[in-house]
Formats: structure tokens, C-alpha cells, sequence
């Protein structure tokens, strides 16, 4: 009954509009004070505990290096450069949304993030096209998700710092399933424009000369260097995955100053603010989160619902789709980024019974937060779209199911197929 009542006040909180941040914040500290056998005292040293994680280390670092190169200049160089090389394929500016977003994650690792930079520049250039209201944000919204599932990826170091899983691991992890996205997104694209009610998905641009694809990659192609100097420290072993983060943003900054010369000394503290406001927020959750942890361990909610889910089936697959039937409700509703901070102890702890293999489940776990963040009737990256297309949110909403399919569909392989994201971990890692 305790149980019931601290998920119900803190979705009761949520409803009425407070932040999520002080809902956990509420719940918690009143359980802490109400309950008996816990001790008040020992919150802030759970707060505390959560955050002491050297792996957490990383997080402000990614945060302020996605910060610095969006104002540096890079996405408007990516989006160029996408242009370039698919432009002239039927469907050619939904091609370049995707195609952005996807070189964009290799640094930004924030949908939203993403949705709002592609979007500004794509979504309005998708309106003068002639595509139908709400295809544009719907497009961009779905392409932003490729964001947190290519690494650097804050939902992976979340994840990792929590459960202790290598976030080196789940970054290579995410590298073949944000791939298989970002194709079967263009694949989808393209045969929509043979569609009957697409006509304006059926318009190209001029096919880029070779000098001006040159040109193109010449101007961005620090930027493209990005994942290449991240991810092979990290798989040469020169710098681990937390001190990754300090060099992504030692890199950016050089590329955004000396390279494109748009970010000025003059805009570098707002950068550092907007990048510690962020943080801070994240921090906040994690450490509430912490604490609300305490207390549901106190209670015995994992085993009570390991007991129970238990009781519905005996099959992993079935159970990994059970877990994330859950999670993709609760994220629909609320904050991803707290869902998965709340809930994913209890997930990995249900996992783990069912011997899942936990870069497996993460990759899943990412997934369901951006497809969350898709699905009405909350969706936050679909109206983060449908307001710079400013159309209804009823019109991004009506387009976005076919796309909504592309990510559920590779969801379901991953779940059939966990080679599709253990595969690279296994092989450059080791292991079975």
C-alpha cells in the first residue's frame, strides 16, 4: 500500500505541473520522515551517494562540448554537408534532416538538443517544399532520437554510472542500432515519395559536383573528426570514457574557435552557464532519485515486482517486452531522463533474474526514452518540432506513426537479435 501511495502522489505532482525535479524531492523526504525505520537524517547522505560516481565525472563535460560546437557554428556546417551528399535523392530534405542529426549525435547526445537545431534550419526549408503540415516536424523529431543512441549519449552515462555497467560498452553499443535507424528512416522517406499523397517528397535538388561536395566536407570536417578522436581514445585505451568527456570539450573549443571562429572568449561564460544549468537539473534528479532509491529498497519494490512480473512469464524475450511495454508508458507521461533514473534499478534488478545482458537492456532502455518522447499525448520532441514548423500539434502527431513503426520495429530486433548491439562491445571489449 506504501508503494502504491509514493508512485501515485509523485504522478499526482507531476499532473498538476510541478517539476519533476521537486516532485521526487517531495515524495521522498515526506516517505523518509513518515515511514518507520527510516532515518531523515540519512537523506542527504543518500543524495550524496548517488552522485558520488567517478563515472558521472563526464557528464557536465559532454554537456558543455555539445554546448560549446551547437554555438560554435557546426550544425549549420553539418547540415551543408548533408545537403551536399543526398540532396539529390527523392525525399532529398528529409534525407538531409536525418543524415544531420545523425553526424550531429556524434557530439550533441541530447535530442532535444538536436530536434531544435536541425529543425530551425530544415523544418522551414521542408514548409517553402510544399510538405504537409506537421511531415517536417514529425521527420526532425524522430531523426533528433539517433542523438542519445550514437554516443557520447547522457542517457548511456546515466545509465551506466547507476548500474554500474561500462559506459565505454554501451557507447560502442549504440553505434549499429542508431545506424540501422538513421538507413531505415531515409529508406522510409524514400518510399514515400512514390507514394500517392506525397508529391512533394518526389522534389531533388541539382546533384552536388564533386568540387562542391569537397568543399563541403573541407569545412566540416573537423566536426566529422569528433567521434573519431572520442571513441578511438576510448578503444585505444589512451583516455577512459569519463575522461572522454573532458576531451570532447577541450576539442570542441578548439574547432569552434580556431576552425569555424564563431564562438567568441565573449559568449564562452553564457555557454559555460547554459551547459552548469543543465547539469545541474540532472544532478538534482539523480541525487532526489537517489534518495526515493533508498526508500523503495526499504520497501523490497524490487523483488516485490521481480515476484510479480515473475508471475506473468518465464520467457526473457517476453519479459524484456513486458519492461519496456513500462517503461515506454511511463515516459510517455513524464520526463524520460527521470524515468530512467527511477525506474531502471528495478529494471536492470528484473534483467538480471532473467539473465539479459545489460548493454542489451540499455540500449533498449535509451530507446524507450526517445520513443517516449515521440509518442502523444506528451511528446515533447514532436512539439518542440511542431512549434518552429508552427503547426497544431494534432499535425505533427497525425504524421509521426509511420516513424514511430521504424523505431519500434528496431527496438524489436534488438530485442530478438541483442548481437545487433553487443556485437561491437563484445568484439572490441571481449567477452562472449
Amino acid at each position: 500500500m506504501t508503494l502504491i501511495l509514493i508512485f501515485a502522489a509523485m504522478l499526482l505532482l507531476v499532473f498538476i505541473g510541478v517539476p519533476i525535479l521537486l516532485a521526487i524531492a517531495s515524495v521522498s523526504l515526506t516517505g523518509a520522515m513518515l515511514i518507520p525505520g527510516l532515518v531523515p537524517a540519512l537523506v542527504p547522505q543518500k543524495a550524496f551517494a548517488m552522485l558520488d560516481s567517478f563515472s558521472l565525472l563526464a557528464l557536465p563535460y559532454f554537456i558543455l562540448a555539445g554546448s560549446i560546437m551547437t554555438r560554435g557554428g557546426l550544425s549549420a556546417g553539418l547540415i551543408e554537408f548533408s545537403q551536399a551528399l543526398v540532396g539529390h535523392i527523392r525525399g532529398s530534405l528529409g534525407h538531409t534532416a536525418v543524415l544531420s542529426c545523425t553526424a550531429l549525435a556524434n557530439i550533441s547526445g541530447s535530442s532535444t538538443a538536436e530536434a531544435a537545431a536541425v529543425g530551425s534550419v530544415t523544418i522551414p526549408a521542408m514548409k517553402e517544399q510544399g510538405y504537409k503540415a506537421g511531415l517536417p516536424a514529425a521527420i526532425v523529431a524522430t531523426a533528433a532520437t539517433i542523438g542519445p543512441i550514437i554516443p557520447p549519449s547522457m542517457t548511456m552515462i546515466i545509465y551506466g554510472s547507476i548500474t554500474g555497467v561500462s559506459i565505454g560498452g554501451l557507447f560502442m553499443a549504440g553505434i549499429v542500432p542508431g545506424i540501422i535507424i538513421a538507413t531505415l528512416l531515409m529508406a522510409l522517406i524514400y518510399g514515400m515519395s512514390y507514394l500517392p499523397g506525397y508529391p512533394e517528397l518526389r522534389a531533388t535538388l541539382p546533384r552536388s559536383s564533386l568540387k562542391q561536395i569537397c568543399r563541403a566536407t573541407v569545412k566540416v570536417w573537423p566536426a566529422l573528426m569528433a567521434p573519431v578522436v572520442i571513441m578511438g581514445g576510448i578503444l585505444s585505451g589512451i583516455f577512459t570514457a569519463t575522461e572522454a568527456g573532458v576531451v570532447a570539450c577541450v576539442y570542441s573549443l578548439l574547432v569552434s574557435m580556431l576552425w569555424y571562429r564563431i564562438l567568441k572568449w565573449k559568449d564562452v561564460p553564457a555557454t559555460i552557464i547554459d551547459a552548469a544549468v543543465t547539469t545541474a537539473m540532472v544532478a538534482g534528479v539523480l541525487g532526489m532519485a537517489g534518495v526515493l532509491g533508498w526508500l523503495l529498497s526499504f520497501l523490497n519494490f524490487n523483488d516485490t515486482v521481480l515476484a510479480s512480473l515473475k508471475g506473468v512469464t518465464g520467457s526473457p524475450l517476453l519479459m524484456l517486452m513486458l519492461l519496456a511495454g513500462i517503461m515506454l508508458v511511463l515516459t510517455m507521461l513524464l520526463d524520460g531522463l527521470a524515468v530512467v533514473v527511477v525506474m531502471v534499478p528495478t529494471i536492470v534488478y528484473v534483467g538480471n533474474a532473467f539473465h539479459i545482458d545489460p548493454l542489451q537492456l540499455g540500449i533498449i532502455m535509451v530507446m524507450v526514452t526517445q520513443i517516449g518522447g515521440l509518442t502523444p499525448p506528451v511528446a515533447i520532441l514532436l512539439f518542440i518540432t511542431s512549434s518552429i514548423e508552427k503547426v497544431p500539434f494534432s499535425a505533427g502527431g497525425r504524421s509521426i506513426w509511420p516513424f514511430l513503426a521504424v523505431m519500434l520495429s528496431v527496438m524489436f530486433l534488438i530485442m530478438v537479435f541483442p548481437g545487433i548491439a553487443t556485437l561491437v562491445p563484445s568484439k572490441v571489449l571481449g567477452g562472449p
